[in-house]
């Protein structure tokens, strides 16, 4: 095989790892209003550079939920997905 078929081969690969490697992050719904959409509050905790305190950060997600499944408070996951619209790129996957 020539360098460049083997350089080929390789971003083909590294173009599908990128592609299937969509983010999963698991939050709790806090709002359900919208028509096939619910709002999902993600928290992490990160160390401060300089305190080293945890700091708790929390990010609301829009995400799709076909047929409003699930209700204010559920602990769901949610993953990547195609942009649905504006705001919505994640799609609900199930409950915790």
């Amino acid at each position: 095989m020539s360098e460049k078929a083997k350089k080929t081969e390789k971003t083909i690969e590294s173009a599908k790892a990128k592609q299937s490697a969509k983010r999963v992050l698991r939050g709790v719904v806090v709002s359900d209003k919208m028509q096939d959409t619910v709002v999902v509050a993600v928290s992490r905790y990160v160390k401060h550079p300089k305190y080293k305190k945890y700091l708790k950060h929390v990010k609301k997600y829009h995400a799709h939920d076909k047929g409003n499944n699930f209700e204010i408070g559920d602990k769901v996951e949610i993953r990547e997905a195609k942009p649905y619209s504006k705001m919505k790129r994640f799609e609900v996957i199930g409950k915790q």
